[in-house]
């Protein structure tokens, strides 16, 4: 299986529009961060988690001309607002696209997007299958999915546990027992969204003492904003095995 990091900032991604702190001005690319998402190919299937703002520009800068679907964590507009995009790989393939959400989740898109759902759809709008997901293994392509109750304040969120994989982002609270589903990963991708602490995010020091519980052989972080710090000075304090994603990072498992 092979990871794509297509995003890994908050919502403003950085650098933050009018900011001059020394992390939206470093030159380093890996301190440009679009809204998070991520990419996984396996044999010939690709899944995409998420559709945020910048989903037109990751999947041009990857050159993605395949996708089998696409999972939503939750109905944020960091999350869900590149959807209409999704119509390029209905021109591509002459097929809908297949996504997989919650109830609650896809009936916020019908509401955000009501002209991708309404019987009387005008010509070149997205075409797509709506799945309903919950917390029971679902199989897509050459994936085996578990979906992960986890909690963004007090919004219920799903993050995946994909083979030896986890994806968490937006979570501030993670339940026992989805602990409990979390146990012997390869990797761990876990919001960490800064320094001080957060109403709705795990901040650094939250999702180290979630690594330490765990104890996955390695851990990128994802969701940062500005305020975590330059990527080359935050990776420099921690472990070898722990340290932040980056946008277009390639893991290979």
């Amino acid at each position: 299986m092979q990871i794509t990091f297509l995003g890994t900032g908050t919502s403003q991604g950085i650098p933050v529009i009018g900011c001059g702190c020394e992390v939206c001005q470093s030159e380093d690319p890996r301190d440009k961060r679009l809204r998070t998402a991520l990419m996984l190919e396996k044999g010939t299937h690709s899944l995409v988690i998420d559709t945020g703002p910048d989903f037109r520009q990751q999947m041009l800068t990857h050159n993605v001309r395949r996708l089998s679907g696409v999972l939503f964590t939750h109905e944020h507009n960091d999350h869900v607002a590149g959807l209409d995009d999704l119509r390029s790989f209905n021109f591509i393939s002459n097929q809908p696209v297949d996504i997989w959400a919650e109830n609650r989740v896809m009936e916020v898109l019908k509401q955000q997007f009501p002209y991708v759902f309404t019987d009387n759809k005008y010509p070149g709008a997205p075409e797509l299958i709506l799945h309903e997901i919950n917390e029971n293994v679902i199989r897509i392509g050459s994936f085996e999915i578990e979906p992960i109750r986890v909690y963004h304040y007090k919004l219920p969120v799903l993050g995946f546990r994909i083979d030896d994989v986890a994806y968490l982002t937006d979570v501030s609270e993670i339940p026992e027992e989805a602990m409990a589903k979390l146990t012997g990963l390869k990797l761990l991708i876990i919001d960490a969204l800064r320094i001080r602490p957060h109403l709705s995010h795990f901040n650094l020091a939250q999702a180290l003492q979630i690594v330490e519980k765990l104890k996955p052989e390695q851990t990128r972080f994802i969701h940062i904003s500005h305020q975590l710090g330059l990527h080359a000075a935050v990776n420099a304090e921690l472990p070898h095995n722990i340290g932040p994603a980056y946008d277009g990072l390639v893991w290979s498992l």
